[in-house]
């Protein structure tokens, strides 16, 4: 596998880089990676601790929950992001236990294997630029976890994470809303905590939008 890293416009571009354990992945994700301009691929590993002893400054990296040498997705996708890299899940689907364990988890999202290329890459356009990757099987992820429980927003608190997880400013959906900028952070606080409370924290403006499109509050990104 080609690896990038000497080549000059890599410096001027966001970094992607794989974990799993399976070779011929490696030219899956080359292939996808290549086909956006503005991404290069730094390069992969087997295991987290290979891929962060190499320091390769990836911003974005894609994780395969289910790793050779039995490691924790939500372990792994900590350390990842400590390290500073988005996370976006790559797997074969095969557990739906470990699927909901990476949606619990700080990644964009799940993307399956199987998705055709053009999947593939749209996923991964969206999770460099740190856009949620949003599909059906995070829905379904979701709705069969019973561990997983309803904020109960109010109809006010519904409107404005609509509003304010889908991109808008806070002037504009203060605005739109007939409240001040003070009231919105009110509300946005509020509902924080109520998904805090029932195991779905929300502490960024990504988090909100993930419980948003969970919630059928917002239809989301699609892969297709």
């Amino acid at each position: 596998m080609r690896d990038p890293r000497d080549d000059a416009t890599t410096t001027s571009s966001t970094l992607v880089a794989l974990i799993d354990d399976h070779e011929i992945v490696d030219y899956a994700v080359e292939a996808a990676v290549a086909a956006i301009p503005r991404l290069r691929l730094a390069g992969s590993a087997r295991t987290v601790d290979d891929l962060l002893a190499r320091r390769l400054g990836a911003g974005l990296v894609l994780l395969d929950l289910r790793l050779a040498d039995g490691s924790s997705p939500a372990a792994n996708i900590r350390r990842l992001r400590t390290a500073g890299s988005q996370v976006l899940a790559f797997t074969s689907g095969e557990s739906p236990y470990l699927m909901r364990l990476a949606l619990q988890s700080d990644v964009l999202g799940v993307v399956r294997k199987s998705e055709p290329l053009a999947a593939l890459v749209h996923a991964i356009e969206l999770a460099s630029a740190g856009r949620p990757v949003v599909t059906g099987e995070w829905a379904h992820a979701i709705e069969t976890d019973p561990a997983v429980g309803q904020a109960r927003l109010s109809a006010q608190e519904a409107r404005v994470l609509t509003r304010f997880a889908d991109g808008a400013r806070a002037q504009d959906v203060a605005e739109e809303l007939h409240i001040t900028v003070g009231t919105l952070e009110d509300y946005v606080r509020r509902i924080r905590a109520k998904y805090a409370d029932v195991g779905r924290p929300a502490t960024t403006k990504v988090d909100l939008f993930k419980r948003a499109v969970e919630d059928g509050l917002l239809p989301g990104p699609t892969l297709r």
